[in-house]
């Protein structure tokens, strides 16, 4: 700890210029009296690192002692700015880890490269949560993610959808997955029919549903060639094709076509781009969308109300019609 400490210190300094013991002590949470003792470790380590008394005084290093990052170039220094994400490695318990990367980095490089580093962070800033929705509480995030580092079984209690809600599983975990403000846990799952030996299958764990973790002393089994970002590119493919049980023909305003995208998922607007007819004299398209089921395209259907009209399947367009006939009576449309 102390040794990771008088390398902050010297990286402070190497990267600040001059600083005051009390400036060190609150940037590395220790007492004065303790930069105080680590400035004499420093000196007695041949660190040309001094003192300087009076107001504007303070420790400063010798000048040119710098250690340099060579081989960057400045597109490179952009995407290593913009590659580390405050709020996600906090709540993978690496915020502190990632300041220090960046302090050493920054340290690192030529001042040229530096300053174009602190710009960069100044003036983009990345927010990895969707809209409309609170950051959901993730308590056994860090233990998951350090199951998956360190290559060690899981047991867990978790809630799904179907029923039984609540279920035990023996994980094998493999990677950590953040999308859109959601953190998924990447497992092989050793669960199976009580006649039949247990057959891992790899799934996706929504870490906010684990009730209950406990990290088993056993190696986990990673299958040979396992790779994260293919599996989870499939994963996303397989759930569209599982989600989506059919397609509905219909029109769509101008207006309507205008706020779909702020409105639907990237599916449905890939296929109204690839189906949608030549406008007609009011400016309306024919289009055909993929639609989970009847009551969940009903509810698909009234994001846009009147500017759209469900032309197929009859099933559809009968639902939304005695619904929109239910709301006109509600607010006494007769």
């Amino acid at each position: 700890m102390r040794a990771s400490r008088l390398l902050s210190l010297v990286l402070l300094l190497q990267n600040r210029g001059r600083m005051t013991a009390q400036a060190l002590a609150d940037e590395l949470e220790v007492s004065v009296r303790t930069i105080y003792r680590d400035v004499e470790s420093l000196s007695a380590a041949g660190v040309p690192v001094y003192g300087e008394p009076g107001h504007d005084g303070g420790y400063a290093l010798v000048e040119g002692y710098r250690t340099r990052l060579t081989g960057l170039h400045g597109d490179e220094v952009d995407a290593l700015a913009l590659s580390g994400l405050p709020g996600p490695a906090a709540d993978l318990g690496l915020g502190s880890v990632l300041a220090a990367a960046q302090l050493k980095l920054d340290a690192a490089l030529p001042p040229e490269l530096r300053e174009r580093s602190a710009r960069v962070r100044e003036r983009f800033h990345l927010d990895a949560p969707g809209w409309y929705r609170d950051a959901e509480e993730v308590p056994f995030l860090t233990a998951a993610a350090d199951a998956v580092w360190n290559g060690f079984r899981l047991r867990i209690r978790y809630r799904r959808w179907a029923e039984p809600r609540e279920v035990e599983r023996v994980l094998d975990p493999l990677g950590i997955v953040l999308k859109a403000g959601i953190w998924y846990l990447v497992a092989a799952s050793r669960h199976g029919p009580a006649s039949a030996p247990a057959r891992p299958s790899i799934r996706n764990f929504r870490v906010s549903q684990i009730l209950e973790l406990t990290q088993s002393p056993e190696p986990a089994a990673r299958p040979a060639g396992f790779d994260l970002a293919a599996f989870w590119r499939d994963s996303l493919a397989e759930f569209d094709r599982q989600r989506f049980q059919g397609t509905a023909t219909v029109r769509l305003s101008p207006e309507a076509v205008r706020r779909m995208p702020d409105l639907y998922a990237s599916a449905v607007l890939r296929s109204v781009e690839l189906t949608a007819s030549a406008p007609d004299a009011q400016g309306w398209v024919r289009a055909r969308i993929p639609i989970e089921g009847t009551m969940h395209a009903l509810g698909e259907v009234f994001k846009l109300g009147w500017g759209v009209e469900v032309l197929d399947p009859p099933e559809l367009r009968s639902a939304v019609a005695r619904y929109a006939a239910e709301l006109a009576r509600l607010h006494g449309g007769g």
